[in-house]
């Protein structure tokens, strides 16, 4: 598939598998990812639709990439979108739902593994990219895990509304441990930083950017959206403001004149972790221009 937008992503957009108008226009939308969701957006009596438009779209490269949300193994149809959609030139990667165990991500991965010969790269078998998405409190215990089940796996992400129900929680807030859960599994499975569940009210963009700032603060990366007009305000409150940029320069021209730890003149402690972060600040800072 094409490159598309550089990494880091930031925005990541849902659309329903068995509206292609509404895929098409989330692939103009600006979006560094589309998500196409063949599971909850899909009523029963529309999946095989579906999945036949899904895979249409996906037997060539697309301008940015493309990942679907299949439906789950336990039920009728999420073995046969797997398999439908795993070979594909345009698919950039799988979000597997209700993921509960590494078991799960194994089964899925085993699935969609295919045979290096057909696609010219040598011996072995090739899995398109895995994220899982952890949806119950049996799926959050088991974050880490999930994380290091397969090679294939690139991310975790929370499935909030599941979850909210699952705890039976009526809060923002009550998510905050499982989210910096998800947080501290991804980065000691070597994974990059989680992305955001969806904000619900596409209405709410105040709600939205504040939500940002939590998630932010939290140390996710990113957020998944519903509509194209969420992706301003997710963008806007990932990319760092310019005086965090000022600084992240700071840190890295001191750490490029002088070796090892060391204290700004404005008391800034400066040691290899810093600078690390300094460096994703300017990373991300590069996409305003």
């Amino acid at each position: 598939m094409s490159a598309g937008p550089a990494e880091p992503w930031l925005t990541w957009l849902y659309a329903p598998g068995d509206r292609p108008d509404t895929v098409a226009k989330a692939l103009r939308s600006g979006a560094d990812v589309v998500l196409v969701d063949l599971e909850d957006a899909v009523a029963p009596g529309r999946k095989e639709y579906a999945r036949r438009a899904t895979a249409e779209l996906l037997s060539a490269p697309q301008p940015v990439p493309v990942h679907v949300r299949v439906n789950p193994l336990s039920g009728a149809w999420g073995r046969a979108d797997v398999r439908a959609l795993a070979g594909l030139p345009g698919l950039g990667g799988l979000r597997l739902p209700k993921v509960a165990s590494p078991g799960d991500v194994v089964a899925y991965a085993e699935l969609a593994a295919l045979p290096r010969e057909a696609d010219g790269s040598g011996a072995g078998h090739r899995v398109p990219p895995l994220w899982a998405l952890l949806e119950s409190a049996l799926g959050v215990e088991h974050a880490y895990a999930v994380a290091r089940a397969h090679p294939a796996v690139r991310g975790l992400a929370l499935g909030e509304a599941d979850l909210r129900a699952d705890l039976g929680m009526r809060e923002e807030a009550g998510l905050d441990w499982a989210r910096g859960r998800v947080v501290v599994a991804c980065r000691a499975a070597g994974l990059d930083a989680p992305v955001q569940s969806v904000h619900p009210d596409v209405r709410d963009e105040a709600g939205l950017a504040a939500s940002c700032a939590r998630g932010r603060a939290l140390g996710f990366l990113g957020r998944a959206a519903i509509h194209p007009r969420q992706l301003p305000v997710i963008e806007r409150a990932y990319l760092p403001l310019p005086t965090e940029v000022a600084a992240a320069e700071e840190i890295v021209a001191a750490a490029a004149a002088e070796a090892g730890a060391q204290a700004l003149p404005d008391g800034r402690f400066v040691d290899a972790a810093v600078v690390a972060a300094a460096r994703r600040t300017l990373a991300l800072g590069a996409r305003r221009g």
